[in-house]
C-alpha cells in the first residue's frame, strides 16, 4: 500500500492576509527575532517591539495578543522550516528512506530542534495556559510512518500518540524547569536520542 506523505500546514497564521497585514507580520517577526538575539527574550516587550518596529501598539497587540504570542509566532516560523525539511528535505529525515530509519531520524532531529529553541519555547509558554500537548504535525507524521512500518500496531493511532508523548514530553518538562534545576541540554538530548532509537526499533521490530 502506498503511503501518502502529509502536507505541512502553516501554523498560527490565517489562510489569507491583506498585503499590508502580511507585510506588518513579516516586519514584526524579523524585528522580534533581532531583539531576541540582541537583548535576550526576557527583555522583549510588546511596547518595545512596537517602538522598534515603528508600528502602533494596537497593531502589535492585534497580531500577538500577549507577550507570549510574540515568541509563539517566532517558534511557528522555525516549526514551519522544520516541517519543510521533514516533508521535502533529504533522507532519512525527508522522503526516500525506509520508514523505521525515517522515524529514528525524525526523533533525533525533533529533539535537537526542541533543545535548540529552548529560549523561544520557554518564552512562548503562557503562565495562564496549560502546558501544550504533543504537536499535531509530529503526531501525524509519526502516524504515517508507523502505518508503513507496522500497520497492524499503528491502526488505532494510539501508538503514534504515545511515541510522540515519549519524544516531546520530557523536553517540555525540561523547558518548564528553572535554569538552576535543569540538566545540561546536550546530555538530555543525547540520552533521549539513544532511547528514542531503541524504542522505535523495538516497536517496529
Amino acid at each position: 500500500m502506498r503511503v501518502v506523505e502529509p502536507v505541512a500546514l502553516p501554523l498560527g497564521r490565517p489562510r489569507e492576509e491583506r498585503a499590508d497585514a502580511a507585510r506588518n507580520r513579516a516586519h514584526l517577526i524579523e524585528v522580534a527575532r533581532e531583539m531576541v538575539a540582541e537583548l535576550g527574550a526576557d527583555k522583549v516587550t510588546m511596547d518595545g517591539l512596537a517602538e522598534r518596529a515603528g508600528l502602533g501598539k494596537g497593531t502589535v497587540f492585534r497580531r500577538f495578543r500577549t507577550r507570549a504570542g510574540i515568541f509563539h509566532a517566532l517558534l511557528d516560523e522555525e516549526e514551519t522550516r522544520f516541517q519543510q525539511q521533514v516533508m521535502s528535505g533529504p533522507p532519512p529525515l525527508g522522503p526516500g528512506a525506509p520508514a523505521v530509519e525515517r522515524l529514528v531520524a525524525f526523533g533525533r532531529a525533533r529533539l535537537e530542534f526542541l533543545v535548540q529553541h529552548t529560549v523561544l519555547a520557554r518564552a512562548s509558554l503562557d503562565p495562564g495556559q496549560p502546558i501544550p500537548s504533543a504537536a499535531s504535525p509530529s503526531r501525524f507524521h509519526v502516524q504515517v510512518l508507523l502505518a508503513e512500518a507496522c500497520p497492524g500496531a499503528a491502526a488505532s493511532g494510539t501508538l503514534a500518540l504515545q511515541l510522540v508523548a515519549a519524544l516531546e514530553g520530557p523536553i517540555l518538562l525540561y523547558l518548564q524547569a528553572q535554569d538552576g534545576d535543569a540538566p545540561d541540554p546536550r546530555t538530555v538530548v543525547n540520552d533521549l536520542i539513544t532511547s528514542w532509537q531503541v524504542l522505535v526499533e523495538r516497536v517496529c521490530g
